[in-house]
């Protein structure tokens, strides 16, 4: 029996994105991604390793070096939608929220459990670190460009914001990929 189980699921990339290093955290637009280990290179959360930061604050001090699980933002369009709709926008752009790449086609997609893979056509492969909880930064961007309206990203991304995840297998994903979801084998914990 495999340990990683292929799900039914699968997703079409629908955008991705680079987030250069420094400044704001918004993406710029592009066609396709070239994934090493180190993530994608030149990109804000590209590298072996990281300053660990307030997601792990009860293990480690503030800029305490830790393994980078942190490479990609990989959010889904759906939720996207809905975010969008309780800000009461037509719309979100992912490039606001630092967003490596955006899926379509996996049904609650922010809870797919941790370790699970998702695996592009050529073998390019992401392992997922975990939810990636709302912060203020992309309300900042969205501020900046529909007043008025940054204030409400949080509170509409609770359990919509995506997963941060990292690069087991390098290789390139295009927008058009389909990307198959395969999930650890294992019962939910339950102390």
């Amino acid at each position: 029996m495999p340990v990683l189980r292929k799900m039914e699921y699968a997703a079409e990339v629908v955008w991705l994105g680079h987030v250069v290093v420094g400044g704001a955290i918004s993406a710029q637009a592009v066609e396709a991604l070239d994934l090493e280990f180190e993530g994608d290179r030149g990109a804000r959360h590209e590298g072996h390793t990281r300053a660990s930061c307030s997601r792990v604050r009860d293990l480690y001090s503030n800029g305490t070096e830790i393994r980078n699980v942190r490479q990609l933002s990989v959010l889904c369009a759906d939720e996207l939608d809905v975010i969008a709709r309780d800000m009461r926008l037509d719309g979100l752009d992912p490039s606001l929220l630092g967003a490596s790449m955006v899926l379509k086609g996996i049904p609650d997609f922010t809870h797919i459990p941790p370790s699970s893979r998702l695996q592009a056509e050529g073998g390019l492969t992401i392992t997922v670190d975990m939810e990636n909880r709302p912060c203020v930064l992309p309300g900042r961007e969205i501020e900046a460009v529909s007043p008025g309206y940054g204030a409400l990203f949080k509170s509409a991304a609770q359990g919509r914001r995506g997963v941060t995840a990292w690069v087991e297998r390098p290789g390139k994903v295009r927008i058009g990929d389909c990307m198959s979801l395969f999930v650890p084998d294992q019962r939910p914990w339950s102390p």
